[in-house]
């Protein structure tokens, strides 16, 4: 194929400086020729596969900050939890409570919080089936070690056929190995009365 003239290509109405150099781009145009060939890979051009198969490295990038920014953060947040704790080895599962011969159909849980800023360790308390007592008598909630009531933890009132969920704290180093029983007590007794709920 011949190139156009440069007169085809451009009519009269064109100023003399304008003429001058487009007549040296078409000229330097003509000398460089016609492009090459595109291999019928090229020609083609990119596939989905192609263009969704690799992310630019930009974004790799990116995502490799992120996800170590995340772990700094996890190990971080580990770290401040383990510390808070103090390291205590105290349970810090929920216990299973299940009720004695003096209250067989009762059943509890006990979930033992982290140890806040002044040594308390909060304490959640849901129980079932126990039965109501006079105004007088309640229930009581106690740390056992080594196998003996150690101290008290606090006390509860229950009303006819429905679940309570009490709040407790026990103002004590918790030891690995401590439990709690739930016993009922009467104002005239100062020592925990008959136990109601042990661990199972």
């Amino acid at each position: 194929m011949t190139p156009p003239e440069f007169e085809e290509i451009v009519g009269a109405d064109v100023e003399a400086a304008e003429r001058a150099r487009l007549a040296r781009v078409h000229s330097l145009l003509i000398q460089a020729g016609p492009p090459q060939e595109l291999s019928p890979g090229l020609e083609s051009g990119p596939t989905l596969g192609m263009t969704l198969g690799r992310r630019p490295p930009r974004v790799r990038r990116r995502v490799l900050l992120l996800a170590a920014a995340v772990a700094i953060l996890a190990l971080a947040f580990l770290g401040g939890y383990i510390a808070g704790n103090g390291g205590s080895t105290a349970n810090a599962e929920v216990l299973k409570l299940t009720g004695t011969p003096a209250a067989p159909h009762a059943l509890a849980s006990l979930q033992v919080e982290p140890v806040d800023a002044g040594g308390n360790w909060p304490m959640h308390l849901s129980v079932t089936g126990l039965p109501k007592l006079s105004n007088s008598s309640y229930y009581e909630v106690f740390l056992v070690r080594n196998g003996k009531v150690f101290a008290p933890c606090g006390t509860f009132q229950v009303a006819v056929n429905q679940a309570t969920t009490v709040q407790l704290n026990a103002p004590y180093r918790l030891h690995h190995g401590d439990t709690w029983i739930v016993t009922r007590q009467t104002p005239t007794g100062s020592d925990p009365g008959v136990v109601v709920l042990r661990p199972i």
